[in-house]
């Protein structure tokens, strides 16, 4: 890949992995630094990665830097997180999209992975599988489990209106 290939790659898909890290793990600044380490990761590499196979590059090496960032920041208990912990509120939502995301925050960290990279980022089951390291019929099986899920939390949308 050169240079200005490089360059048109960050043009292109560094809003797509920042809105797919960010959908993941809530936190601006820590997905920030995650799009920046792959980007830099793909760069060490950009003599090996053709332009190609730069976007499913970037997309696999955003969530595996994404699940160590995750793995490592869970050992971590910070002031804010056990007050938050010990402190108890309950809302009531009207706005379905609040909704949405609380019942995709409750998702396995996997299945939502894979049903961000199929449904907001509009990935290929077979792409999926490459950036998630599974087998398509595997990928499949955790969107499926994902959706029931989801349509189980949420239930008829008039209810939720």
């Amino acid at each position: 890949m050169t240079v200005s290939e490089y360059n048109r790659c960050v043009d292109e898909f560094s809003d797509g992995v920042f809105r797919f890290i960010l959908k993941n793990i809530k936190d601006e600044d820590i997905a920030k630094d995650t799009v920046q380490d792959s980007f830099v990761k793909m760069w060490l590499k950009v003599g090996e990665i053709s332009y190609e196979k730069a976007k499913s590059y970037l997309f696999t090496t955003a969530y595996h830097t994404m699940i160590d960032s995750i793995r490592k920041n869970s050992r971590i208990t910070t002031m804010e997180t056990a007050h938050e912990n010990m402190v108890i509120c309950h809302n009531e939502y009207s706005d379905v999209k609040e909704i949405l995301n609380e019942a995709v925050d409750k998702l396995p960290e996997i299945q939502r992975s894979v049903l961000l990279l199929r449904d907001y980022e509009g990935y290929s089951y077979e792409e999926i599988g490459q950036i998630t390291d599974l087998g398509e019929s595997q990928v499949k099986v955790y969107i499926f489990r994902a959706r029931t899920f989801l349509k189980n939390y949420i239930g008829s949308l008039e209810a939720v209106i």
